[in-house]
């Protein structure tokens, strides 16, 4: 019974085994390898998207190759490198004054905007400045007077947001003494 059922099973399926015909040469090439010549070749099949899949491969490869090669560490990276603390010390100093111009930026209010604005400009200035030390200590200076003077440029910032905080307390403090009278 179930010799029936694989006859009938091959039987429904006649036909769809053959999806390729075989080349030309193939019953030569058969024949050869029946009486034992050794002298067979072998016939590849090659398309398009063989050539294609083959150059888009060697293309991905000599690109990421370029990329791992030309690859240059950035100048934060470059400064960890010389100096692991300062990353701790940058990412404390930065958190910092984040908060801080984030009471800045809540506190701009019309008669608070000019002072807000000339404080953002000095924090860009200084960044500036500390872009340029960064640079100064991957060029080789004086890694020691440096590094104290990017911790001075971060305090020289929060210092400078903490006055203009207490400067916008007392701009509100007037006001709130105008509104009163």
């Amino acid at each position: 019974m179930k010799k029936d059922n694989i006859e009938t099973v091959f039987k429904n399926l006649e036909g769809a085994f053959d999806v390729e015909s075989p080349t030309e040469d193939h019953e030569q090439r058969f024949l050869d390898k029946l009486n034992g010549n050794r002298d067979i070749k072998i016939v590849f099949k090659r398309n398009r998207f063989t050539y294609l899949s083959i150059a888009a491969s060697m293309l991905v490869l000599f690109g990421l190759g370029f990329l791992y090669l030309n690859s240059n560490p950035s100048v934060e990276e470059q400064v960890v490198n010389i100096s692991p603390e300062i990353s701790k010390t940058e990412f404390y100093f930065a958190n910092v004054i984040q908060q801080e111009i984030n009471k800045l930026q809540n506190e701009n209010a019309p008669a608070t905007k000019q002072i807000v604005e000339d404080t953002m400009t000095q924090l860009t200035k200084l960044e500036y400045d500390y872009g340029k030390l960064e640079t100064d200590l991957i060029n080789g200076g004086n890694s020691k007077l440096i590094l104290s003077a990017m911790i001075t440029n971060f305090q020289t910032r929060i210092d400078l947001l903490a006055e203009v905080l207490e400067q916008i307390d007392e701009i509100k403090k007037i006001n709130n003494e105008k509104a009163i009278l």
